[in-house]
């Protein structure tokens, strides 16, 4: 092969792998945006164990029906939704002994059921109590 063969034979190569290189990155990128784009938070509050709403965005009306349970009204329709809760701390203190937990279900299209409960307390509320939480509400496109 001659000098200038050689050199554009290069040219191609190299021109090959840079463009191939820059396709793969590329292609690999879009799934990851288009993920990004297609899941949002919908919804969110913060709840007092009383039922009062600290702070929210995207919830009409939270309504507190008994021990520990909740009902969360959502501007969201919560078919293609994950639901996430979690027990807060009363300010700095913990508001209760042993463990907490949350149950967090979809009543409606847009309403949530909670419960929440201490299950090593001890008393008449051995299980349910009034617990202040947080829940999120994560959908898809």
């Amino acid at each position: 092969m001659n000098g200038s063969k050689k050199l554009a034979f290069g040219a191609v190569v190299l021109a090959l792998t840079v463009g191939a290189g820059l396709a793969v990155s590329s292609a690999s990128a879009e799934p990851r945006e288009a993920a990004r784009a297609a899941v949002t938070t919908s919804a969110w509050a913060k709840v007092n164990a009383n039922g009062q709403v600290l702070g929210s965005s995207g919830v009409s009306a939270v309504r507190k029906f008994g021990i520990g349970r909740y009902n969360i009204d959502t501007y969201a329709d919560l078919s293609n939704c994950a639901l996430l809760g979690t027990i807060n701390t009363n300010d700095v203190n913990d508001p209760g002994p042993g463990s907490s937990s949350i149950l967090v279900g979809k009543v409606g299209a847009h309403t949530l059921y909670i419960r929440t409960a201490t299950p090593s307390a001890g008393g008449t509320a051995a299980v349910d109590s009034d617990r202040p939480f947080s829940v999120t509400i994560i959908c898809g496109a």
